[in-house]
């Protein structure tokens, strides 16, 4: 009986792994890009998440300090919108506008103080990293990702409660 049992158990076994192999899984769907507006991108602060260069690698320079990552904060003052490009070893900033649904920056502003090397070198890449084609999509789990995609990079952003 004992075997019995065994090449029961064993038949449901395989019978239940090849169901699972044949059920199809839905293709993944790239998420639909969101309009930006002003709202949408001051609505967060937006962490550095990912950044790799047009050959595929990572953008070292801007994790040299995982614990303080890039983040952009996005504000009006005065009726002005303004981007600061918090946790560089300057203060760095820009004014921007949204034209025909483009992020256009004014130019990126900052102090002069001299960094060391690893910080000199992030305030470098943090101000590259914003330059370029903004687009706003969700994640799976429906929370906003914000992507700055330019010739030489592409900068992946999620958004963080202000």
């Amino acid at each position: 009986m004992k075997n019995a049992t065994k090449f029961l158990m064993l038949g449901v076994l395989a019978v239940g792994t090849l169901a699972a192999g044949c059920q199809s899984t839905p293709s993944a769907t790239l998420p639909a890009n969101q309009v930006i507006t002003s709202a949408a991108l001051q609505s967060y602060n937006w962490q550095l998440v990912d950044a790799k260069r047009s050959n595929g690698s990572k953008v070292t320079p801007l994790f040299f300090d995982t614990a303080n990552p890039l983040i952009l904060e996005f504000v009006t003052e005065s009726g002005n919108n303004f981007v600061s490009l918090l946790n560089t070893c300057n203060n760095m900033g820009a004014g921007y506008s949204i034209v025909n649904g483009e992020v256009q920056l004014s130019g990126i502003r900052s102090t002069r103080m001299a960094c060391p090397t690893p910080q000199a070198n992030f305030d470098t890449a943090a101000a590259a990293a914003v330059q370029g084609k903004y687009s706003l999509t969700k994640a799976a789990n429906q929370s906003p990702i914000l992507t700055i995609t330019n010739a030489d990079q592409v900068a992946t952003f999620k958004a963080i409660a202000k």
